[in-house]
């Protein structure tokens, strides 16, 4: 019987070891593989899992707080305001890609979105999101690229991502957060189970 022993315990640890990665595996299991990464929170520069937001309409925005479509704050945090309750949410990513519009710390725009345009909407640090930009650029804009066959061209470029988390629609900076076919995607969307 001593033989097997140390079989046994090792057999043992193996199966509390797949266990364990079996839990953590479905855990994530509700998180669609867009979805599935952490980004640093603007306020704060914490990690906030997107994982959060499975299940629900996300509008995911490239901002600048120097831009013509600066203004456009206002209707996205009018919109979030409009359909959160209905499961819709809006995340803004400040970069300084396009015209250097964005020049500012990540403490400063936080301040900037807050006290010009009261955004509540959730934001998250300064990245790169122009493919052309080189190296560096946030992998959930690859990926959102990928998917669409867009990339941002300037400020405020707009996807929105279905609740299956799979689904992507994109549009361009000039097609604002009030825009009858804008808004009417994110109905349909919110509609859909």
């Amino acid at each position: 019987m001593t033989d097997r022993s140390p079989f046994l315990s090792l057999t043992r640890r193996c199966v509390v070891l797949l266990g364990l990665l079996v839990c953590a595996l479905s855990a994530r299991a509700g998180c669609p593989a867009l979805l599935d990464r952490e980004m640093l929170r603007l306020q704060d520069e914490k990690p906030q899992s997107l994982c959060q937001y499975a299940g629900k309409v996300v509008v995911v925005v490239n901002t600048a707080s120097f831009c013509g479509f600066t203004s456009q704050y206002k209707g996205l945090e009018a919109l979030y305001a409009r359909y959160r309750d209905r499961g819709l949410v809006v995340l803004g990513f400040p970069s300084n890609d396009f015209g250097s519009q964005e020049p500012g710390s990540n403490r400063e725009i936080a301040t900037f979105c807050e006290g010009t345009f009261g955004v509540k909407f959730p934001m998250f640090t300064k990245t790169r999101v122009a493919s052309r930009g080189g190296p560096g650029v946030n992998p959930l804009f690859v990926d959102l690229e990928r998917i669409t066959g867009s990339s941002p061209g300037w400020n405020f470029h707009k996807y929105v991502i279905a609740r299956d988390g799979a689904t992507v629609e994109s549009f361009s900076s000039f097609t604002g957060p009030e825009s009858s076919s804008f808004v009417k995607t994110i109905e349909k969307l919110l509609a859909a189970p």
